[in-house]
């Protein structure tokens, strides 16, 4: 990782490039291709006559649950976003107005579900058990919970009914993290079929997004940035496919930063990638070098954010800059619900 300031990932981003809704139909949003020679104006549906016969596509299936859950501890409203799940019941949350909690607080979302706080830890994250089942939980985020929307998208009155269906990838299939892998909103059934007939193939990793996406960088320097940890699993029967295809020659297409994370910590520095079945917290910035991944879709990330670092990372921070300045100029949508880009390294 080269030594390089949270600063020299900044740039000016107009509040009405945020986009608050999403794209439809999905494949509709704009894709900028981005490669060593410049920029191409293209839509996401335009996908397969940019990738090639064999290109090998990665998409994570990781479903968001409904993470954002609204409760009270005495007559005082409590917020609890969880982040990751550490045990039967026990989750990591952040918990807003924190200072308000302490450990064997209770807070009661519903008369048959309550969260007791265990401890609090740094960085405002708070350890909590909630009172039902392990195998409950999760039917009861469903009854209860919100959508975690990033801060960015305003909603009023909360995320709206439509966000639960559009927060989602339509091929999400493995409950666990707190963000979507927003890149893989912009897949349709019918893009599906015409990557499939123009030859291009697909695989499924996981990796449950925590809400440490949401989190900024807070220290001066980026090499002293510490990842929160994220689950995911390869499969052997997965990562035999993703080899073969890289010994073949075949480029793999990893779909968001999501996907891109899974498969770099899986992979060996000779090419390997190995089934996998634990947490990561890999943090790709210039300097990394890169083991599998060929080509990047994913969407405009946030300045002086982690996910910028790591486009940065693939195509080299001045490409980057260059390249969002365009989709600035020209009306780009960023962020979650926002538009695409391509990025191809050479």
């Amino acid at each position: 990782m080269l030594d390089l300031k949270t600063a020299d990932f900044d740039f000016d981003l107009p509040p009405d490039r945020i986009a608050q809704q999403a794209c439809e139909p999905r494949d509709h949003a704009r894709l900028l291709r981005v490669t060593p020679q410049g920029f191409f104006d293209f839509h996401v549906f335009d996908l397969p006559q940019l990738l090639r016969a064999g290109d090998l596509l990665v998409i994570n299936d990781t479903r968001v649950i409904p993470a954002r859950l609204f409760g009270k501890r005495g007559e005082v409203k409590i917020e609890l976003l969880l982040h990751k799940k550490t045990g039967p019941s026990t989750w990591l949350a952040f918990a807003r107005p924190g200072k308000r909690l302490k450990a064997k607080d209770t807070v009661v979302i519903a008369p048959d579900f309550e969260a007791n706080i265990l401890e609090k830890r740094p960085c405002g994250e708070m350890l909590i058990q909630f009172s039902v089942a392990d195998e409950a939980v999760i039917p009861l985020l469903h009854q209860y919970g919100e959508p975690p929307l990033p801060p960015y998208i305003k909603r009023a009155e909360g995320a709206a009914k439509a966000d639960a269906a559009r927060y989602q990838t339509i091929y999400a299939a493995r409950d666990g993290a707190v963000a979507a892998p927003t890149a893989g909103l912009h897949f349709t059934p019918e893009l599906f079929k015409k990557l499939e007939s123009n030859g291009i193939e697909v695989v499924k990793v996981t990796l449950h997004v925590g809400a440490g996406t949401f989190l900024p960088v807070k220290v001066d320097r980026i090499k002293d940035h510490v990842m929160h940890a994220e689950w995911g699993e390869i499969t052997p029967e997965c990562a035999a496919k993703i080899t073969k295809a890289k010994c073949e020659g075949r480029r793999i297409v990893c779909v968001g930063t999501t996907s891109l994370r899974v498969l770099e910590s899986a992979t060996d520095d000779n090419g390997v990638v190995h089934s996998f079945s634990e947490e990561t917290s890999i943090f790709i910035a210039p300097g990394y070098r890169f083991k599998v991944a060929d080509l990047l879709l994913t969407n405009f990330h946030l300045p002086q954010s982690t996910l910028f670092m790591l486009v940065s990372a693939f195509m080299g921070l001045e490409t980057m800059r260059q390249a969002y300045a365009h989709a600035i100029e020209k009306g780009y949508k960023f962020y979650s619900y926002g538009d695409a880009c391509l990025l191809e390294k050479q």
